[in-house]
């Protein structure tokens, strides 16, 4: 049994607080494989995790295609989607290799398409991006959202008023 197992299965047996965990759209990057890792998530489920909360992600179909193997998996507890806007080009990078995010190659591009060391740019960007990707997900009825803010709330700011200024929130 791994530790958040353990966690999960004390705290269950001590108290009665609302347990969520983990889940890695794209496998956690330790994980033998995709299929464990599911494995894994689903015996966090079966110690009481009433709620998962995946790792970013900034390709919907990654979340969409985890949310369809938890579900195959046996594991039926809402699944809210990460959200991670682009702060920085280095923090981007270093966290996808630490996470096991996929950086597409529409995102290589578009950064680069940028102009050199507009952190304003950058930052609207970011923010585009994560609300295309908060309405795509929207539209498909997910069960929330989760905001990576990184101590960064303005990104957050904007990103929920465009979408309540869609009608989405």
């Amino acid at each position: 049994m791994n530790h958040a197992n353990e966690l999960l299965s004390f705290i269950r047996s001590k108290y009665e607080f609302c347990l969520g965990a983990a889940g890695y759209p794209e496998g956690h990057i330790e994980a033998q494989s995709r299929e464990k890792d599911l494995e894994y998530l689903k015996k966090k489920v079966d110690a009481g995790a009433e709620y998962i909360i995946s790792n970013y992600f900034y390709n919907n179909d990654f979340f969409f295609d985890f949310l369809d193997n938890c579900r195959k998996s046996g594991i039926n507890v809402p699944v809210i989607p990460g959200i991670m806007p682009v702060y920085s080009l280095k923090m981007m990078n270093m966290l996808a290799n630490l996470c096991g995010a996929t950086i597409t190659e529409e995102i290589k591009k578009n950064t680069a398409a940028l102009p050199e060391g507009d952190k304003e740019a950058l930052l609207a960007f970011g923010v585009d991006l994560a609300v295309k990707q908060c309405r795509g997900l929207i539209k498909e009825g997910v069960s929330g959202l989760h905001f990576y803010t990184m101590d960064r709330a303005v990104s957050a700011q904007r990103i929920v008023q465009h979408l309540k200024g869609e009608g989405l929130v």
